[in-house]
Formats: C-alpha cells, structure tokens, sequence
C-alpha cells in the first residue's frame, strides 16, 4: 500500500496529539496516586467513554470483524448478552463496594474481604493476563501494519527484509505506548481513550457504509451468506446448527454469565476507569453511560465481517506462515482462513487516499487504547498488590511512582513475547476469551459468594480459585477444537473430546473453572471459621448502607439508566433473532 502526503499527515497529527496529552498531564503526575489513580477526580462522562474505549482496542476491533467472518451475527452475543447486562449490574451492584471500600484495585478488595493469600493469587493471575492481553494488542496491530504494507518503502530503502517488518513493528508499537503513559500515568490514558474513542468511530463508520452499499445493504448480505450467518438466535438450539458451535446454555452461560459478569465486573482493566471518578455517583453512572453506545457498537465492528464474506463470494484472505507465501494448513490438510485480517483488507478494498488515513489512524487508536489500558492496570497491581505489598511495604510515596513507572517498562517487555504466542491464532477473539476462561471465570464465582455471602470465608475464596483456574486448565488440556492440532488450542494432556470451534471450547472452559470454583468456595468455607460481621460492613451487600438517589434527576439515577439500558438491549435481540 502506498500511502499519500495526507495520509502520512493525519497519523503524525494523531501521534502529536497522543503524546502531546501525555506532556500536558506530565507536572501533574507527581504522587503514586495522581499516576494510578488519577487523583480520583475524573467527570462521569469522561470515565464512561474511556471505560468503553480501553475496552475497544486493537483486538476488538480486528477480533470482532474477524469473528463476525468467522461466526456471524451471532458475534453480537458478546455485546447484547456478553456485555451489557454485565454493565449494568456493576454500575448498580459493584461499584458501590469498590469504590465505597477505598480500594485502589481489585486485588486490594480481595484483601479487604478475604484475605492476603487471595490477593496475592489473583494479582499474579491477573497480572499475566494483562500481559498476554496487551501481547495480542501488540500482535494485532503488528499483523496489519505488515499486511497493509506500510512500511515496506522506507523499509526496503534501509535494506531491512520483508520478513523482520512483524518483529520491529511488535517492538515499535509497544515504544509508543510506553512513552505516553510514563508521562502521564492513568490520566494520560483517560483522556487519550477519549480521543481514540471518536477516532474510532470517524475511522470505521465510513468503512461500514461503502461495505453495505456495494453489498447491497443488509438484504444483499441476508441473499448471499448462509441464513445461520444473519440471525442471533436462529439456529442455538444445538452446536450442530450454527457457525459459533455451541448453543443456547452455552452462550447463556458460558458467555452472558460467566465470562461476561467476570471480564466487566471483576477486570481490574475496566473498574479501574470507573474508580477514577470523582464521586460515588459518578463511578456507578461510568459503566451505564459507557453501555448506551456499547450495544450499538455490532454494527460498527462486527458488520464489517459480514460484509467481507458477502462482497464477490468473500474476500477474507488466506493465513499465511511469517514472512512467508506458504499458507498454514490445519489438521485436515486445509488452508485455514485468516480472520484477522478481515477489516484490514476491506479498508484496502474501499478507502481512497486520505480516507485510508483516517481508517489507519484509527485502527492506530484502537490498538493505543486496549494497549494502554493493559499497561496502567498491570502497573497498577504490580506495584500496590505484588511489590508494596510482599516486597517493600514501607517505601516512600516517590519509590512506588518510580517503581510503578519501571513497571511499565518490563509489562511491555513481557507483552512483546506473548504478541507471538497470539499469532498461533487465526481469530485474536478466540485467544482472548481463552485468557478469560482461565482469569475471570473462578474469579466470578468468588465474588459473588463474597459480596453475598457472609458465610464465605478467605481459606474458601483462595482453594476455590486454585481450583477453578486448575478445572480450566485440565479442561483446555483435554479438549481441543475441530481441525486444530494439539498445543497452544488445547489437547496437550490427551484429547477426551473435541468442539466445533475454539469459541465454543473457551465458552465451557469458562463454565467448568465457574462451577468447580464456586462448589469448592462454598465447601471449604462451611469447614473454616467466618469473620465477624462488624468486620465485613462495607464489604458484604446485606451489611453495606445502599446510596440514595431519589434526589437525583432520572437521568443521573443509575438504577433508571440501568433499566433503559437492558429494555433497548432486549429490543436488539428481538429485532436480530
């Protein structure tokens, strides 16, 4: 691809805006909680589209057109059953405990309710999630600046290969990132989720409306792509009969309850935008004003993989090894399709000069965004839940800012080697619900027993996990996927039974860790002795004083919003059934 002048110049200004943010915020960043917490002094609104932003990263971008392709409509089951009914229950539920308890992450909540044993479990696990999130970030965005061949000019004047553009691509873009949040911290990736938020948008709008025109709008697509492709529920009575391969349980359970509930209710990655705010209210309200635009984001991501396999019998192009003309064959000896590159390859197909620009830039911001997301949550949890908790507990408020900074550092130093593990995938979905189902899955279950149970005690939340994350492991060691080989895809104990897809091996991955987790939390709290309940006030729903807001007007009322929020939800899955 030959980029023009205008092209070039919208990318600069971009890049001059991200990092300019960063050196505004730069003074302001000079205490351990200016730099992690953003000073707890962000606006509701600001919140609310950095919330929905640091999760609208490269790989949903890429992921969710990818999956599109790959699963059709039914992809929209990640937003109107996977994510916003979730949303709505944090804002209503969560965000009362987090915030109300002072809490400056999710581990650190743990602390407070069970005890350091479980803290210490999941601000590991987490930690190596947020690293392997920001890796495929790192892959993702690596993977389309070498298929849209941008470099390649200035590349092959230097005399550097074709085959080193991934590598120095995954090195460089991680480059930035750490740049911009070293200087300004939370702060400077608010604010810029912000701005990547409407670049998004301006960038992918136009590429959905070009699509369905030469598709033939959403008639032409329902005539050309198999019917199980076009409608959400059509077809989920059994995994035989739909594209996803798995069925209604399944992604009721599977995806609506347990991944869902578990990415945006215990995520550290997105409470930490809402803990952010500047009040009680306004960190309820952050998840509801992120859900109105979230449930119409299907048509802004998931479409485009539609259109690609409706437009001249489907453009999505065939995987290929790095650096190489070969293309990867799965176990049956067939050419698997690259999924990923499916929004890249319709941004070729149909933005002129200048509007490809536009459409790189924001598939630029999308990548900055999950990328700098990942980055403050790990650094945050490192230094509070790992490193001033069991390393030094009695350092000065400089020593953790700068400890927190170097672990920006080595967080994306760490992500540069998981961007390789992610390419073993031909769909970055696929492995990130993986990561999911392993993290956020028994997590849930532990949760919920402790915000609701007062009978939960910490030995019973720290076995439950354990547990829960080893049920995943010993469930992904023995399944695998149809076509895959065994390895990164599972099967790597033995291979007791196989799923139609990935998605569906990832849906009851996750189900089984939720499950075993929550039986084992419960069974181990009943034979260990419970805290007293003056010791769990603010922690424990039934022992927590509710928030008023009936003097609140109806549009600042979480409850209210909330309602408006699921009933339109609901209306979607009507009309696309």
């Amino acid at each position: 691809m030959s980029l023009s002048w205008l092209d070039w110049t919208l990318m600069l200004v971009y890049f001059g805006f991200v990092l300019g943010i960063g050196v505004a915020l730069r003074k302001k960043t000079t205490t351990s909680t200016a730099f992690f917490q953003a000073g707890r002094a962000i606006p509701a609104w600001v919140c609310g589209l950095a919330f929905i932003s640091a999760n609208l990263g490269a790989q949903e971008i890429i992921g969710m057109a990818a999956s599109g392709a790959k699963y059709g409509i039914a992809t929209s089951h990640f937003y109107w059953v996977g994510a916003i009914p979730a949303m709505v229950f944090l804002g209503i539920f969560m965000m009362p405990f987090y915030y109300g308890s002072r809490a400056r992450s999710v581990p650190e909540y743990l602390r407070l309710r069970f005890d350091e044993k479980t803290r210490a479990f999941n601000a590991v696990s987490f930690a190596l999630m947020t690293v392997f999130s920001s890796g495929i970030s790192m892959y993702a965005m690596a993977k389309l600046l070498q298929i849209l061949h941008v470099f390649d000019t200035p590349f092959a004047t230097l005399g550097i290969g074709p085959e080193y553009i991934f590598h120095i691509c995954v090195v460089s873009s991680g480059v930035v990132v750490l740049v911009y949040v070293l200087l300004g911290g939370l702060s400077s990736a608010i604010y810029n989720e912000v701005l990547q938020f409407f670049l998004i948008v301006a960038g992918f709008a136009p590429l959905v409306y070009l699509g369905l025109r030469d598709a033939g709008g959403w008639s032409g697509i329902v005539r050309t792509v198999p019917p199980a492709f076009t409608h959400a529920w059509v077809g989920l009575g059994s995994a035989a009969t739909n594209p996803m391969g798995v069925d209604a349980f399944g992604v009721a359970m599977g995806l609506g309850f347990v991944l869902s509930f578990g990415y945006w209710c215990t995520d550290f990655l997105v409470v930490q935008r809402a803990m952010a705010a500047d009040s009680m209210t306004a960190a309820r309200r952050t998840p509801l004003i992120a859900a109105f635009p979230k449930m119409l984001f299907p048509f802004l991501v998931v479409m485009p993989g539609l259109i690609a396999l409706s437009v001249h019998g489907g453009v999505v192009p065939v995987k290929m090894y790095q650096g190489t003309a070969t293309a990867v064959l799965d176990a049956l000896g067939k050419p698997q399709l690259d999924y990923d590159l499916t929004a890249p390859t319709l941004m070729l197909r149909y933005f002129p000069t200048g509007m490809l620009g536009l459409g790189l830039t924001a598939l630029l911001a999308s990548f900055m965004s999950g990328m700098a997301g990942n980055v403050t949550a790990f650094n945050t949890v490192w230094t509070y839940d790992i490193y001033q908790a069991y390393l030094r507990p009695s350092g000065s408020d400089a020593h953790y800012l700068w400890v927190g900074r170097m672990a920006t550092v080595f967080g994306i130093a760490a992500s540069v080697l998981t961007a390789y593990v992610a390419a073993q995938f031909n769909n970055i979905m696929d492995v990130l619900q993986l990561v999911f189902a392993f993290v956020n899955a028994p997590l849930l279950a532990t949760f919920l027993l402790g915000m609701f149970w007062k009978r939960a005690t910490g030995h019973g939340a720290f076995a439950g996990l354990v547990a829960g994350t080893c049920a995943a492991a010993l469930h992904h060691g023995l399944t695998l996927p149809a076509g895959a080989i065994a390895g990164v895809k599972g099967g790597w104990l033995g291979v007791v039974s196989a799923y139609p897809s990935e998605m569906a091996q990832n849906f009851w991955t996750a189900i089984d860790a939720w499950t075993v987790c929550f039986v084992v939390t419960i069974a181990v709290s009943l034979l260990t002795r419970a805290r007293h309940e003056r010791e769990l006030v603010g922690l424990v729903y039934s022992l927590t004083e509710r928030p008023r807001d009936a003097q609140l007007p109806w549009h600042r009322r979480p409850v209210v919003l909330g309602v408006i929020v699921l009933a339109a939800t609901a209306l979607l899955n009507v009309v696309f059934f």
